[in-house]
């Protein structure tokens, strides 16, 4: 819980920072001025907007900071209790022994009983060749077989 409250905390801080950053005028702003780049500068007064910019910038780095320093402690003294699950870690724990396979029980499997061709008194079925007779006529040939 407290956790997820401290990232959705950094979270902000961040955009929050880089909108502050987007929104201040840099030093070399004051060379545009002759080309109308000064006007932007007279909403908050004359020095006004650049002090209220950094200090707000300068507050939420901070939040940032110990936000980021908050989260580094408590995800490696958060949870003693549980495992380590960094990569490193990992790598360096020997692999977990594989469990011993059991040989299948040998089971004989009687083969199936076969008939002599002599007891039956039939010949083996062999295809009969092409064009032999009882066939049907080969495709576009007449009755005759001429045209």
């Amino acid at each position: 819980m407290l956790h997820t409250l401290l990232l959705i905390i950094q979270l902000f801080c961040a955009v929050g920072i880089i909108a502050l950053v987007l929104l201040q005028r840099g030093k070399g702003a004051d060379a545009g001025a002759g080309f109308g780049a000064g006007a932007s500068g007279t909403v908050f007064g004359a020095r006004g907007a650049t002090t209220a910019l950094s200090r707000a910038t300068a507050i939420l780095a901070a939040v940032f900071m110990l936000t980021s320093l908050t989260l580094g402690y408590l995800s490696s003294h958060g949870s003693a209790a549980a495992p380590s699950s960094s990569l490193l870690d990992k790598l360096s724990q020997p692999p977990a022994a594989a469990p011993a396979v059991t040989p299948a029980p040998h089971v004989t499997v009687p083969a199936a009983p076969s008939a002599p061709a002599s007891a039956t008194g039939a010949k083996p079925a062999t295809p009969a060749p092409p064009g032999a007779s009882g066939s049907a006529p080969a495709a576009g040939s007449g009755a005759g077989g001429t045209h």
